[in-house]
């Protein structure tokens, strides 16, 4: 399957979507002894956090699993890798616009609901933690109701 740039953003964006959680605690302490990013497969990535993936997409530039984790990660988050720097990156800007909370090594990206998701993820991953883009907190947006 070959995936064009608009469907990386659509599939990055709608995992975030997915996963997207109305706040979270954030913990000053989480930056404390960070390991080297990881590297390796998606599989080896989801053997680490010891998570079986449910592969959602499995293409040459993108694979990308739902995992569940046990009580210490606060529950699902998307792992996805890349075959590009880029086409990581497109991705990631692309799915910011719809919150989140990302973690992000070389090539690879977990997308948790909460911060605290990602940060127990990256005890044991590494990366950077960057943060979606959360509308609850923008004003002039149009609101939903009920008719």
């Amino acid at each position: 399957m070959r995936l064009t740039r608009p469907m990386l953003a659509l599939t990055g964006a709608a995992a975030a979507l997915a996963l997207a959680g109305c706040g979270s605690g954030g913990d000053a302490k989480a930056a404390a002894a960070v390991p080297p990013a990881a590297t390796g497969s998606l599989e080896h990535l989801a053997a680490e956090v010891k998570c079986t993936p449910n592969i959602q997409i499995d293409a040459d530039e993108l694979r990308q699993a739902v995992c569940k984790k046990s009580k210490d990660a606060d529950g699902k988050f998307i792992l996805a890798t890349f075959a590009t720097d880029r086409g990581q990156r497109e991705w990631i800007n692309g799915a910011k616009d719809y919150g989140g909370h990302f973690l992000v090594g070389r090539k690879w990206v977990a997308v948790g609901d909460t911060t605290k998701t990602v940060t127990a993820l990256r005890k044991t991953l590494g990366g950077d933690i960057e943060e979606g883009v959360d509308h609850s907190k923008m004003g002039g947006g149009a609101s939903h109701s009920a008719h």
